[in-house]
């Protein structure tokens, strides 16, 4: 079985509303509507579990019954940390019964913009390798900031790797991995990719993203960004 595990448990300080961000509604539609929809639709995946935001369950699941999304089928609770709350999913899916070998891709609830393609190109490579990570090579002149200076870093940008999501790996890899994470004290890595890299994990291989799908709502301006992106499509002429 292939599932989607969604992460939603933020609260979105750096957004400074009122609401959370995951629960912001763009043109009369929830973010996580928008991004539980992708992998609705596409037809490798069999279900969706989201790690939502204490006392949001209920919401959720009335968004989820109002547009459709019939393959959420487990709500989880949210941790103190991201490493904390891939956790509970993680052994949610577990209790619930779903196979060690059944491929999870994790993936932010607020990057609503993920392709078809990427999602299949996950599934494939997670098949083929065991690990999978989405990210686009680094365009940009990446420097180090100490204080209000910038340092130069001798690795050159085009062995630089900027991560997206979705993450994806067997079940039983990421229980492992957060198990032994927690033997180690190692509490407080920001994503699945991140934290295999601490353990040791070496062969973690590139599934290429997206401009589109580099874009996780976290400021205001995101939302802007978002709504144009949303309703541009590729001009015709171009390959």
């Amino acid at each position: 079985m292939n599932i989607a595990l969604l992460t939603a448990g933020g609260i979105g300080n750096r957004m400074g509303q009122d609401i959370p961000k995951q629960f912001m509604t763009i043109d009369n539609i929830p973010v996580i509507i928008y991004t539980m929809k992708a992998f609705q639709e596409h037809n490798e995946i069999d279900a969706i579990g989201v790690v939502c935001l204490n006392g949001w369950e209920v919401m959720l699941q009335a968004y989820a019954n109002q547009f459709n999304i019939t393959k959420l089928q487990w709500i989880f609770p949210s941790g103190e940390t991201n490493q904390q709350s891939i956790r509970n999913g993680l052994l949610g899916l577990q209790a619930q019964g779903c196979k060690e070998d059944d491929i999870v891709l994790v993936h932010d609830g607020v990057r609503p913009l993920v392709s078809a393609r990427i999602i299949s190109e996950n599934i494939r490579k997670c098949r083929e390798f065991g690990y999978a990570v989405t990210g686009l090579v680094c365009k940009e002149a990446i420097m180090e900031v100490k204080g209000d200076c910038l340092l130069n870093i001798e690795i050159p940008r085009e062995r630089l790797i900027r991560t997206q999501t979705p993450h994806t790996y067997r079940l039983r890899t990421l229980l492992e991995a957060h198990a032994e994470a927690q033997l180690r004290g190692i509490e407080n890595t920001v994503a699945s990719c991140t934290l295999l890299g601490e353990l040791g994990v070496e062969e973690q291989h590139l599934v290429i993203g997206s401009e589109r799908n580099g874009l996780k709502l976290t400021q205001t301006e995101d939302v802007e960004l978002f709504k144009a992106l949303k309703n541009t499509d590729k001009e015709d002429w171009m390959k």
